[in-house]
């Protein structure tokens, strides 16, 4: 068991740190997709958009294996998304 742990840690912290984020929020921005009933199987990448995105509400454009979409994260309601 222990050994599996110390195969994770070392995995884990030999990757880039910016890899890890930039994974994490592509599937996540597409998991928020996909619920909204939009398809994004395939995330390819995933950046915010600094200039559209306000304080409370986040704008992140995701491409995926077929679409590009525009997501507006709003804190307590559904999402905005635009295909693009």
């Amino acid at each position: 068991m222990r050994a599996w742990i110390g195969i994770g840690v070392f995995f884990f912290c030999a990757l880039p740190a910016g890899a890890v984020a930039q994974e994490t929020a592509k599937d996540i921005i597409a998991a928020h997709v996909r619920l909204q009933g939009f398809q994004c199987d395939a995330p390819r990448s995933a950046r915010r958009d600094a200039a559209a995105s306000r304080p409370d509400e986040a704008v992140w454009l995701i491409s995926c294996e077929r679409a590009r979409y525009r997501v507006r994260l709003v804190p307590d309601m559904a999402d905005v998304i635009e295909p693009f």
